[in-house]
């Protein structure tokens, strides 16, 4: 079974976001005009993929720089509240809530151009984590071809950001 950007279902953190903090752009799953990036553990690397639309362009045949952007945010926070469940001994399924994150500092490179048309794989690790910010390093690929680094601060989000009920 496949979803809306071919990838092949498997539960994603943004599945178990609580819904006052599934409306992201990039990454919520009520948002239905948003990309839907979706975060998993790949063994001690977390793993986000998509395929760039013809509308994320930025000149003929490769992709805006923005959606790089966007995508590294979102697979971020979502690779910072999979570690801080982890390390409070959970795993996606569990009854506790996941936490949700937001993005402190996003810093990227991009190393080459990358080509519309073939999926992107964004690979990230954890280098640091604390009990309410989490560092990850992540690097995006076009197949075989690096063509972004990152390194993302993200912090639990503060409850300001919860809607008054």
């Amino acid at each position: 079974m496949e979803d809306a950007n071919n990838q092949k279902s498997f539960f994603a953190v943004q599945d178990f976001y609580p819904d006052d903090f599934a409306w992201c752009y990039g990454c919520g799953r009520l948002n239905d005009h948003g990309h839907h990036f979706r975060t998993r553990w790949n063994n001690e690397e977390t793993l986000t993929e998509y395929i760039p639309l013809p509308q994320h362009i930025a000149v003929p045949g490769f992709v805006y720089g923005g959606l790089l952007a966007s995508l590294v945010d979102c697979h971020s926070t979502g690779s910072a509240a999979l570690a801080l469940y982890r390390q409070d001994g959970h795993e996606l399924g569990d009854a506790a809530p996941v936490p949700r994150c937001v993005t402190a500092s996003l810093k990227i490179d991009f190393i080459k151009p990358t080509p519309l048309g073939q999926r992107l794989t964004v690979r990230g690790r954890i280098v640091e984590i604390g009990r309410r910010k989490v560092i990850v390093h992540s690097d995006v690929y076009a197949g075989d071809t690096l063509c972004a680094k990152s390194e993302v601060v993200a912090v639990l989000a503060p409850e300001t950001m919860r809607p008054p009920i």
